[in-house]
């Protein structure tokens, strides 16, 4: 058996894990008695495009225990049978990566397929560390979307088109009324449905989670955003982004992102932790032939990142730059894989090869150029392409693990500040004389738990 086919079997057996052990869990969850949540539960929002919804599959998880320092996650990732474990006080809704609505314990398998994670796995798994409440999580996320114009905010009005994209259409002599239309009636489509599911779910909790008690209400806890790519490719939308504020209307819109989020779901000081693309790595280690693009990837991140800066935003908003969980060795491995694959092609071109032929060299051309070490962790490390951070696991476990991180962060301060302690970082009023006890509830950051809503 070949190695394509052996990671084709493993891959298959993983699948099929995932879905007995989410039958398991389920009938093992009928015969067990109601749980007693302590004190209400805390909601997480996701939302974003596809590495939101996350594709790192399963099969990639054995690379994450090949080095030290990512070891200690693949344990908390697995149960003790060795399989991704169940989650008993995370339970999770998702819309976007299948046809309908996802629901149940958090474990693999709500990532972009059921055989995949995003980062909602070790967000979910590191965020119960931080608290002894349940989790639920309310993920929305949608695949190939910009924020320019499918999440576009209400309050960033409508998207207005350059005048380079106005002579572009012109020269090619596009219907300019038929392309205005069109960009109107896609604005703000996924924002919407984010926030329509949002509502729906806290409208009935009792639906995903079966024990909830109404009667504790719940407490509006956090949002994460993780998105990125479209924008970053939109040179139509972003006609100057090679150059410094060329991705200026990103941070303008996503700051608009945050207050409308709030103000649609009455929490004013809601937490919200931004993910910044950073796919690639960071742009201070791109090698020669990434050069070309430094510039913009650069520039997209901080504009990602810009609004967490905002005095407004200052102690409830943080931005999490992802490049710091990128692979350098997947790289380093994919990028020499690569270069003898194209030696190969090159050499059965001059040698006039039959496929079969030509598969032999490679697997010979492979076999002496790539250590044991690069070949492990190519085979079992990658499952998707570069702007998807190679769908692996590594990566994705901790991009959300990260993210987890910095959310307890600002959770901390809310407490603080809600408790009435000053901290070094943040400031409770603008009366730098006022004592804690005469600020007014409403600039609190910590939250006002109600029957059916936080604000």
């Amino acid at each position: 058996m070949n190695t394509k086919t052996t990671s084709a079997v493993v891959g298959a057996v993983v699948a099929m894990s995932l879905v007995v052990n989410a039958v398991s869990a389920q009938q093992a969850e009928a015969g067990k008695p109601r749980q007693k949540f302590k004190g209400p539960p805390k909601v997480f929002i996701l939302a974003g495009q596809s590495n939101m919804q996350g594709h790192a599959k399963v099969s990639t998880f054995e690379h994450i225990g090949m080095d030290p320092a990512t070891k200690p996650m693949l344990a908390e990732m697995l149960g003790a049978d060795g399989k991704p474990k169940v989650c008993e006080r995370v339970w999770i809704s998702s819309i976007g990566c299948a046809e309908a609505e996802q629901t149940g314990k958090l474990t693999a398998g709500f990532g972009a397929t059921t055989e995949k994670i995003g980062p909602e796995f070790t967000f979910g798994l590191y965020m119960q560390k931080f608290t002894d409440a349940p989790i639920l999580l309310i993920k929305t996320s949608w695949g190939g979307k910009s924020l320019n114009t499918d999440f576009r905010p209400p309050s960033a009005g409508p998207y207005v088109f350059n005048e380079t994209q106005l002579a572009a259409f012109q020269k090619q002599g596009k219907d300019l009324a038929a392309i205005k239309a069109a960009k109107e009636k896609e604005t703000g489509v996924y924002y919407r449905l984010m926030i329509e599911h949002v509502k729906k779910v806290l409208a009935d909790i009792k639906r995903v989670m079966p024990d909830y008690d109404a009667a504790q209400g719940y407490e509006l806890a956090g949002f994460v955003w993780f998105q990125g790519w479209n924008d970053l490719v939109d040179s139509g939308t972003y006609p100057n982004r090679d150059k410094p504020g060329g991705y200026d209307a990103y941070s303008t819109a996503m700051a608009h992102f945050i207050r409308d989020v709030r103000k649609d779901l009455n929490a004013p000081k809601l937490p919200f932790v931004i993910g910044v693309l950073g796919v690639g790595g960071p742009t201070a280690v791109y090698g020669p032939d990434q050069q070309r693009y430094k510039a913009t990837h650069q520039n997209f991140r901080d504009a990602m990142a810009a609004p967490a800066e905002l005095p407004e935003f200052k102690g409830n908003v943080a931005a999490v730059r992802t490049e710091k969980y990128w692979d350098q060795e997947l790289t380093a491995a994919k990028k020499k894989d690569n270069e003898i694959r194209q030696r190969a092609k090159k050499l059965a071109a001059e040698g006039k090869l039959k496929p079969a032929e030509e598969k032999a060299a490679l697997e010979k051309v492979r076999t002496e150029g790539l250590t044991e070490r690069e070949r492990q962790v190519l085979e079992k490390g990658i499952s998707n392409l570069e702007f998807h951070y190679l769908g692996s696991a590594k990566i994705l476990g901790g991009i959300g693990k990260g993210l987890a991180e910095a959310m307890a962060e600002l959770l901390k301060n809310k407490l603080c500040l809600s408790s009435g302690h000053r901290t070094a970082s943040y400031r409770l009023s603008s009366r730098e004389t006022g004592r804690p006890s005469e600020v007014p509830q409403s600039q609190w950051l910590g939250p006002v738990v109600l029957k059916g809503r936080s604000r």
